[in-house]
């Protein structure tokens, strides 16, 4: 759209991405129990739709459902994120597995770690959680602190473990080796004393319906909200810049990269995914598991996701997606490293002083430099509009 088409004095707030974050607090923002009149809300974002890299739609020749960014399992153990997400579609409860097929010993195996894990990759057999964590105790590195990610994992699963399943597949993903990478980021991963092969543990573990850009799209159904597609920020920001007055412009809600918003300093670094589609005409399947990772260094992927396994889908063909991790493209994930993360924290003060001065917050992933996942965003939003916008947050 072109800029002098958006007149962005109409509104009171103008919400920069259309991805979870954004279309959280914009339904927020319009739906305030305690505004005494009605907010009007811009969201905006470049790319040509909606649910940022949540966005899936129906793959025309398999009419299988695939999202374009990689897969997305919702979990969560906050009733009230549950409770929000299901005011916009009715879910249908996933318990999402994966596989890791280790190449240098030709077996396909569960992860996260559990009992037949270890049995297949270590030639046990055990078989109960109290001979499991007799095994890892034996098998575990102790630290008296923990400072990187391969600390952290061989202070979970032991050497053998960290090298077949973690180190290969964390260097390939991160382009770094893990002793690079701060702890958090092999923190998350999950260890199991038992048989359970489910990814995640939390309670409520469900996809929606019909699909996360249909979420999205029902969140921001509002006749006060406004989208606007294949719009630039900046263009429009630089736009206005010296044609309204700093009273007459509205509050900004900024969701994107900091540092996209920010000149002044150096980059942070991002990893991002490139994907590769194949379609396998009259296959009923191309594997046994919807996702499928490939630690083993000499394999260029990561993973391979066949969304045809996600909620059963019928289609007498199938479609796979290999992905591919990168330095450049779309940012997806920050880098959790010590650089990267003393240089955000001058980017942390930059935007204090811009919400200060300016009334530009920023919220999400990308504009917070840490990871979070889809509840994680959710929840952050739901807190953020309640800390900043809730009681007072129509202008008055």
């Amino acid at each position: 759209m072109d800029n002098s088409e958006i007149d962005i004095t109409k509104y009171d707030y103008v919400v920069v991405g259309a991805g979870i974050s954004g279309s959280t607090i914009a339904e927020r923002l319009v739906n305030c129990d305690t505004c005494k009149v009605k907010n009007k809300v811009l969201v905006i974002d470049k790319r040509s739709h909606l649910a940022g890299n949540c966005y899936d739609y129906i793959d025309k020749t398999t009419n299988i459902r695939i999202s374009k960014y990689g897969p997305h399992f919702f979990h969560t153990n906050d009733l009230e994120v549950w409770n929000y997400v299901n005011m916009f579609s009715k879910w249908i409860r996933w318990e999402h597995k994966a596989l890791s097929y280790v190449e240098s010993v030709n077996k396909c195996v569960s992860i996260p770690v559990n009992i037949t894990t270890i049995n297949e990759l270590c030639n046990e057999n055990i078989e109960n959680s109290e001979d499991v964590k007799e095994w890892l105790s034996s098998n575990q590195i102790k630290y008296d602190e923990i400072i990187n990610s391969e600390e952290m994992a061989k202070s979970r699963v032991g050497e053998k473990l960290y090298k077949l399943l973690i180190e290969p597949y964390t260097y390939k993903q991160w382009n770094k080796m893990p002793k690079e990478l701060d702890a958090s980021v092999l923190a998350r991963i999950p260890i199991r004393d038992n048989f359970d092969s489910r990814y995640f543990s939390d309670k409520y573990q469900a996809l929606p319906e019909d699909g996360y850009t249909k979420l999205v799209e029902n969140m921001l159904d509002n006749p006060n909200i406004t989208v606007s597609l294949n719009t630039d920020f900046f263009k429009l920001r630089d736009y206005y810049k010296n044609k309204v007055s700093s009273s007459e412009m509205p509050t900004i809600i900024y969701t994107g990269p900091i540092d996209s918003y920010f000149q002044n300093l150096p980059k942070l670094e991002y990893r991002s995914l490139e994907f590769k589609k194949e379609i396998y005409y009259y296959k009923n399947y191309y594997q046994t598991n919807s996702v499928v990772n490939h630690p083993d260094i000499e394999t260029p992927y990561t993973r391979i996701t066949e969304y045809k396994h996600i909620l059963n889908q019928k289609s007498p063909h199938t479609i796979i997606f290999k992905e591919y991790s990168s330095d450049t493209g779309e940012p997806y994930y920050p880098v959790p490293t010590k650089r990267n993360r003393d240089l955000y924290d001058k980017y942390k003060l930059l935007a204090d002083e811009e919400e200060e001065k300016y009334d530009v917050h920023f919220l999400g992933r990308l504009a917070n430099y840490k990871y979070f996942n889809m509840d994680q965003a959710i929840k952050n939003a739901l807190d953020y509009y309640e800390l900043h916008f809730d009681s007072s947050s129509t202008k008055l």
